[in-house]
Order: structure tokens, then C-alpha cells, then sequence
């Protein structure tokens, strides 16, 4: 435990990983985890994506260069680290040690390569994969976003079945939630996490 404690310290640290494929409503699932939880905090990946307008600095990601992003890699100093679209993400590792140590539930909200790495190091972290309550579902959702043309849209939803297939077998998410409705999966996957922390 740390040398001088805050009043909010606890000692029931959980590295908690959220993951699901593009338009399944995650971000928004995590959000209202997030909120739910006293002394819940949200892991900011460093990123090399370009920042858009409605980014904000530290909050959505760390902006970095390639280079920087290269020199953090070779000091080792990411949990995990994802090329996607060609671009690089990757969570500090540092901070996220540092919030488990004074008894925060650590959320990374990450891809299943991702839960797959931090797995390895941090085996007592509890992750969870959300599901689209069908496939047709979410390719209706990844259009009613009107973010991208047809075939780019069909590109992000053949990687999301690639990706819903991944997490079955990779045998690293200890619960598979179906969002059919976002109020109640935050309700469901508010009552994982505690039922866990309870157990440690």
C-alpha cells in the first residue's frame, strides 16, 4: 500500500477490462460503470491517432507521436499495446499499478488482443465482453452511426465477428453480457463487479 493513504483508499483494487466489438454500445457501458462506482477510474490509452474536435487530451486518450510511443514501448512501459487501422494504443502501466494499490476499480476499456496481454501479467484482473444481442443488430447500429461508407462499415462489422469469435476461445473473459438494453447491462455489469470484489 502507499506510504500516505487518502481518506478514499481501500484495499479491494480491481483491475476491471471491458471489451466488445465496434458499436456494441461499450463506451457507454463503461461510462455508466464508471459513474456507478465510488472511486472508479477510467485507464487512458496513449495513442498515435490524429486528435479530432471533439477529442479531449487526457481524458479520451494521450496523444503521442510514433516516435514517443516507440520510446515508451522500449522502456516497456505498457500493460498492453494494439496496432488497429494503423494506429498504435497502448495503457501505461505505471498509473494503473498505482490506482489498484490504493483500492480502485481500474477500468481499460480494450480489445480482446489487449485483455489477452494484460491477462498474462495481471491474471486477477476481471474482464468482461459485451455482446450485441445478434449480429444483424449490430450492423444496423454500426449504419445508424452514419460515421463511415458502406464498405468500411462492412469491414468494422466482419472484424467485429472476428473479433466476438476471438473472445469465446481465448478463455480470458470471465463474463459475456448482452447489451439489449444499456441501462440494464450497466446494472449487470455493475452487479459483476461487486459480486467480485466481494469475493476478494
Amino acid at each position: 500500500m502507499p506510504d500516505h493513504r487518502l481518506p478514499t483508499d481501500t484495499d479491494d483494487g480491481l483491475l476491471l477490462i471491458i471489451s466488445g466489438p465496434s458499436g456494441v454500445g461499450k463506451t457507454t457501458i463503461t461510462r455508466g460503470v464508471e459513474r456507478s462506482i465510488p472511486g472508479a477510474v477510467f485507464s487512458v490509452s496513449a495513442t498515435t491517432r490524429a486528435k479530432t474536435d471533439a477529442d479531449v487530451e487526457g481524458l479520451d486518450y494521450h496523444f503521442v507521436t510514433p516516435d514517443e510511443f516507440q520510446r515508451m514501448l522500449d522502456r516497456a512501459e505498457f500493460l498492453e499495446f494494439a496496432g488497429v487501422f494503423g494506429k498504435r494504443y497502448g495503457t501505461p502501466r505505471a498509473w494503473v499499478v498505482e490506482q489498484l494499490k490504493r483500492g480502485r476499480l481500474v477500468i481499460l476499456e480494450i480489445d480482446v488482443q489487449g485483455a489477452i496481454q494484460v491477462k498474462r501479467q495481471m491474471s486477477t484482473a476481471f474482464a468482461i465482453f459485451i455482446l450485441p444481442p445478434s449480429e444483424d443488430v449490430l450492423l444496423e447500429r454500426l449504419r445508424a452511426r452514419k460515421r463511415e461508407p458502406e464498405d468500411a462499415i462492412q469491414r468494422r462489422f466482419a472484424e467485429a465477428r472476428r473479433e466476438m469469435a476471438v473472445a469465446r476461445e481465448s478463455g480470458v473473459y470471465d463474463a459475456f453480457l448482452v447489451n439489449r438494453d444499456v441501462g440494464a447491462a450497466i446494472e449487470e455489469a455493475v452487479e459483476l463487479i461487486q459480486e467480485r470484489r466481494s469475493r476478494k
